[in-house]
Parts: structure tokens; C-alpha cells; sequence
């Protein structure tokens, strides 16, 4: 007699191969499917740039988070110490979320009128009210008004800090309408910093606008490098 198959020999065996063949074949076809999606999304950037958010964090926190999340938005917030120590679990939303925590000095004073000892109290405090807050220790430093000296920078070079100011102002502190902020946020090149603020109504309204504007420019939002101050990829 002829020996049959060996399907017909063992009809389970064959069924819990064919099985495990097609589990196979499916995982790496959803593989190939999720490379694709990855690396057609990095295609998409063109380049990263930084969106900042200063004063923080404040009762209008939570609300900025959310409609950063719902339109996949990462953002660096540069917070006030005394504002970190007040209301921690602002912080770890802001970490939770996604975001970069940067150091804004303790009670946004005039940095360059001060002495060399009151700037790295301001400094110093808002290290380790941000790091005591769950927001990890700053390795961004904001002047508050943009102002800067030899003196300042060398406190900031003492914490381990990059000075970060910005290319676009988008006005908001000045009572900029919702229209005025995209517009400026479309000015926004490759590497550039926009300068926003956690407490205004009329730039949480304009996210949703800005991250269209971004998209359909392929620039997508990055971190701020502590080494070079510019708005690149994200690493985690």
C-alpha cells in the first residue's frame, strides 16, 4: 500500500501548521505595515520647529494640555518657580502629557537689574521646585521679558542651562487676536522658536489652526536642543 500524505496521515498537525504559517505571515505583514506608516511620517517632516508656552503653570494648564493632546502637539513650558511649587501636579500633567519643562526664573523679575546672588536665587529655586514638582531638572533656561546680560548667562552656565529666547513673537501677551497668532505661527521655519504663553484664551484657540498650518507645511513640532537652543526631532 501506498504511504499517504502526509496531510491525510495527520490532519491536526497540518491544520496547526497552516495556522501557525498564517499567524506568521499576518504579524509580518502588520510589521510591514507600521514600518511603512513610521517612516512615511518621518518623510513627512520637512523639519521641527518649537512651540513654547511661558508662565505656567496656571488653572489654565489643564485646558492648554488638552487641546495640545487632541491635536498632537508636544510643547516646551517654561514655568515660573513659584507658580511649580504652588501647584505640582500642573507639572506632572505637563510631563504626562508630553511636554519639555524649562526654568523661567522664580517671580519673573528684570533679570539684568538685579545682582549676580538674586539671579541665582531666581534660577537656583525654580531648579528645584520644577525637579521636586516631578518635572525632572530644566536643562532650558527663558529670561523673563527676553532680557539677558554677561551676568545672567554665567548663572545659567553654573545650573547647566541653554538660554533659549525665540524667532516669532506671536504677540499674545500684547492682546494678539486668535487671526494675529496663526499668522505668526506660519512664519515659523525649520529649527525656529515661537514665543506663547500658557494663560492666553486666543492662542488655545489657534492651536488647532496652527497644526494645520504646520502639517501643511511639513514641519512637524520638536524639542529644543540644550545644545544648540533650535527646535529639532524629538528623542523620547
Amino acid at each position: 500500500m501506498r504511504t499517504p500524505p502526509e496531510t491525510t496521515r495527520h490532519p491536526r498537525a497540518s491544520r496547526s501548521l497552516i495556522a501557525k504559517v498564517a499567524v506568521v505571515a499576518t504579524l509580518s505583514a502588520c510589521t510591514v505595515a507600521v514600518d511603512t506608516g513610521a517612516s512615511a511620517q518621518a518623510a513627512a517632516c520637512t523639519g521641527y520647529v518649537g512651540l513654547t508656552f511661558d508662565d505656567g503653570p496656571s488653572a489654565s494648564t489643564p485646558a492648554l494640555l488638552d487641546t495640545l493632546r487632541q491635536n498632537g502637539l508636544r510643547a516646551t513650558m517654561f514655568n515660573e518657580g513659584r507658580y511649580a511649587a504652588a501647584n505640582p501636579s500642573l507639572v506632572r500633567a505637563q510631563v504626562a502629557a508630553g511636554m519639555w519643562v524649562g526654568n523661567h526664573s522664580y517671580t519673573h523679575p528684570h533679570l539684568p537689574q538685579l545682582g549676580q546672588a538674586q539671579i541665582d536665587s531666581e534660577i537656583s529655586r525654580t531648579q528645584q521646585a520644577i525637579a521636586h514638582a516631578g518635572g525632572g531638572t530644566p536643562r532650558l533656561f527663558r529670561p523673563p521679558y527676553g532680557e539677558t546680560s554677561a551676568t545672567v548667562r554665567s548663572v545659567e552656565t553654573k545650573y547647566g542651562l541653554r538660554e533659549v529666547l525665540w524667532d516669532v513673537d506671536s504677540q499674545d501677551w500684547n492682546g494678539a487676536s486668535t487671526d494675529a497668532i496663526v499668522q505668526a505661527a506660519a512664519r515659523l521655519a525649520s529649527g525656529q522658536v515661537i514665543l506663547m504663553h500658557d494663560w492666553a484664551a486666543n492662542t488655545r484657540a489657534a492651536i488647532p489652526r496652527i497644526a494645520q498650518g504646520l502639517t501643511g507645511r511639513g514641519l512637524c513640532v520638536g524639542m529644543i536642543s540644550p545644545q544648540t537652543g533650535r527646535a529639532v526631532a524629538p528623542n523620547g
